[in-house]
This record gives structure tokens, C-alpha cells and sequence, in this order.
């Protein structure tokens, strides 16, 4: 029942509600939106809870977002600037993205940050480009078929993205090792291959050798043991973002290096929600993935953090409350440093909470519209899973 408590001292103390400071008459007023899927009609009827004995797991990464954000609107020091910041449920009945936008609630906005995905996200960035109005997506590992909208920051980078990262360690790392690429069959696994590919063959010819092992529903043991090399280091790209395969091509790889195969087994961004990984059913043996998240929780923003949200909710912040907290702290920062131009700055590293960025400009063809689709976090982090424990290598 406490966490249901949270949840109604959130909603009617913050929702749609802006965050004021001091303002002198003739001073500049700047209006962010915070969008995330809180489900609020869903979860209450006439202000009360539906829900007696706990609040549905499904909204709780949007509220933990929001709750991050208001910390961070909280605790900001303004300087005499004036900021008034509003959080908008997406899946309102009665006020949904279409309705605001058709009604021109969002009009006066000088930000939007999302933690948005599929249509939501979509009307958002629409709404970015017909308005020239910022939008940071948060948390959406895609572009969702948005094209030329120089106003669109996708801060959590896409599988694209995801594999010039893989590629870029392991050309840095393991040049001259044995590399292989594994999947299965599926879209998705073509479409990751072709990244490679295309990546590796820049210059029109290989540069990396990079091997593609293909297996169906199960990975053959003896089938990998005969493709790698006992002498030498081996690479191993997990090429899907499936689990079941994850699980199998981890069992092999281990069961290997077991066998005094030198392994190096990388797998795809998501593979560190998988619970296979959160134990320690691979004794010594590191599992790699990429991620644009790295919090140490070990610096004064953490601290800050972590003190701020156990008074509010006597609990300790969630990742997704920390990229709440640093995705408006940050970005609030830049608009208010840099309110005619915003976009220039996405990469400004003196506003720095947890994480360092990288967008890049990101074209469908340059030289028929000079005109970017989006912008894109590139900057990844390669972390290691051993034992069950998560740490950053790279």
C-alpha cells in the first residue's frame, strides 16, 4: 500500500502542474513537457485507486521516469531563470497527444522529452518538426520511420548504432582475433548481419574477417568447436535479440572456453535483461553487451539522488528514475545556456549528470536533402556481465 500512497502523492501534487521560481516581469518564461504513459485513467476513477493492493507493474517505469523528473526540476538552480515543466499522461482518455496537439496546449513549449514509443512517439516527433520545438526521445531504441526532422534527439541509441559501437571495440580490441558473427535465422538477424557488412566493407572489401555462422533452432557444440581456434582469441558476435538463442549460443561459447578455447562472447544491448544473466550459472565466464547508460551512482548527482527519492518514497531510485533525473537536469540545462540554439548544443559536455553523448546527425541521403532525420546518442558503453555482476570495460 505504500507504493500505491507514492504513486497519488505524485500524481496530485506534480501532474500537470508547473514548477516555478522567482520572475521578474519582462523575464523569458521556459516551458518543457515531460511525456510518459502513466496510464492514469486506468489506474484511478473519480480520484480513486482501482487497484487495493498495488499499483500495476506495467505503468511503473513511466512513473519512476516522472518521479526522476521532478526530482530534477526540484532540485535545479536556476540562476533567475524561469521554468514552468508539465508532465502529460500519453495514455489519457479524455487529453491524449492528439487531442493537446489539435487544441494547441503545446504550442508555447520550448522542450519536449519523452519517454514515448510506437504512435506516441511518432505524433510527437511530427508535432517536434511542424513546431520547431526540441524533442529528446529518452528511452526509445528506434526512429520510428521518421525522416528529416532536424529537431529529433534519440537519446537511447538504435540497433544500428548499437552494432558501429560492437564493431568499433572489437576493431580497436580484437583486430587480429578470429570473429564470428552468430544468429539465427529471422529479419531481424539478416538486418543485423547486413550492419556488420555494410560496416565492415566501407572501403569495398572486408577489413575485419568476420565469419557468419549460421544455426537454427539450437547451437551445435561440436559445430562451433570446429570453427574456432584453441591457439588463437576468439570473437563471438550473438547476432539476436532473442533470448532463447542468447541462452544457447552462451551454453556453447561457455562450454568451449571450458575446453581452452580463449572466447570473447558479445551479445545485443538487451541481452542484460535476460534473467539467464542475472545469476551466475556461468561461472567466470563474461558476457558483453553495449549500452548508452553507465551509472557508477558513485558521484554527487547519485548522492543527491538517492537522498532526495528515499525521503519522497523510501526507496532507492530505479534506472529509470535515473534517466528521468538526468535526461531533464541535463537538457533543461542546455535550453536554458542555449534557448536560440539548442540543437548545436546536444553534445555540450559541461552540463554532464551521468553519462556522456554523442549525437551524430543521421541522413537517408545527404545529398538530396542536406537535411538531417534525426540525431543520435552514438556514444556506448561496453559492459561485462561475470558472475552476475555488472561492470563497465569499455
Amino acid at each position: 500500500m505504500k507504493r500505491v500512497l507514492f504513486l497519488i502523492c505524485l500524481i496530485f501534487s506534480f501532474f500537470d502542474t508547473p514548477v516555478f521560481s522567482q520572475i521578474q516581469p519582462t523575464q523569458k518564461i521556459f516551458r518543457i513537457g515531460v511525456f510518459a504513459p502513466l496510464y492514469l485513467d486506468s489506474v484511478f476513477s473519480h480520484n480513486e485507486i482501482l487497484y487495493a493492493k498495488s499499483i500495476p507493474k506495467f505503468i511503473m517505469p513511466a512513473v519512476e521516469f516522472v518521479q526522476g523528473a521532478q526530482i530534477a526540476f526540484d532540485t535545479l538552480s536556476l540562476n533567475n531563470e524561469h521554468v514552468e515543466a508539465f508532465i502529460y499522461d500519453t495514455k489519457s482518455y479524455t487529453q491524449p497527444i492528439a487531442w493537446l496537439t489539435k487544441n494547441k496546449v503545446l504550442d508555447s513549449l520550448d522542450l519536449i522529452i519523452g519517454s514515448v514509443k510506437d504512435v506516441d512517439f511518432k505524433q510527437l516527433a511530427d508535432f517536434s518538426l511542424k513546431k520547431n520545438i526540441p524533442f529528446i526521445s529518452a528511452t526509445y531504441p528506434n526512429d520510428g520511420g521518421v525522416t528529416i526532422n532536424p529537431f529529433l534527439a534519440i537519446l537511447n541509441s538504435t540497433l544500428k548504432a548499437h552494432c558501429e559501437g560492437i564493431y568499433s571495440y572489437i576493431l580497436q580490441n580484437h583486430g587480429t582475433d578470429k570473429i564470428f558473427l552468430c544468429k539465427r535465422k529471422g529479419i531481424q538477424e539478416d538486418r543485423i548481419a547486413g550492419y556488420f557488412k555494410a560496416l565492415n566493407e566501407q572501403e569495398g572489401r572486408p577489413l575485419l574477417n568476420i565469419q557468419i555462422l549460421n544455426f537454427d533452432s539450437t547451437v551445435s557444440l561440436a559445430f562451433l568447436r570446429n570453427k574456432l581456434d584453441s591457439t588463437h582469441q576468439n570473437v563471438i558476435i550473438g547476432a539476436s535479440l532473442d533470448e532463447e538463442f542468447a541462452k544457447n549460443i552462451t551454453d556453447a561459447s561457455y562450454a568451449v572456453s571450458k575446453k581452452n578455447y580463449p572466447v570473447t562472447l558479445i551479445g545485443m544491448p538487451n541481452w542484460d535483461g535476460f534473467r539467464i544473466f542475472s545469476k551466475t550459472s556461468y561461472k567466470d565466464f563474461p558476457i558483453h553487451f553495449t549500452t548508452p547508460y553507465y551509472n557508477n551512482k558513485t558521484d554527487d548527482f547519485s548522492t543527491m539522488l538517492t537522498a532526495e527519492y528515499n525521503r519522497r518514497y523510501k526507496s532507492n531510485p530505479s534506472d529509470m528514475a535515473g534517466k528521468g533525473f538526468e535526461i531533464v537536469r541535463h537538457f533543461t540545462k542546455i535550453l536554458l545556456a542555449y534557448p536560440d540554439d539548442f540543437m548545436s548544443h546536444l553534445n555540450d559536455s559541461s552540463f554532464k549528470i551521468f553519462n556522456d553523448f554523442n549525437f551524430r546527425p543521421v541522413y537517408t541521403d545527404k545529398r538530396k536533402t542536406g537535411v538531417p532525420d534525426y540525431f543520435e546518442n552514438k556514444h556506448l558503453y561496453v559492459m561485462r556481465i561475470l558472475n552476475g555482476a555488472v561492470t563497465r570495460e569499455w
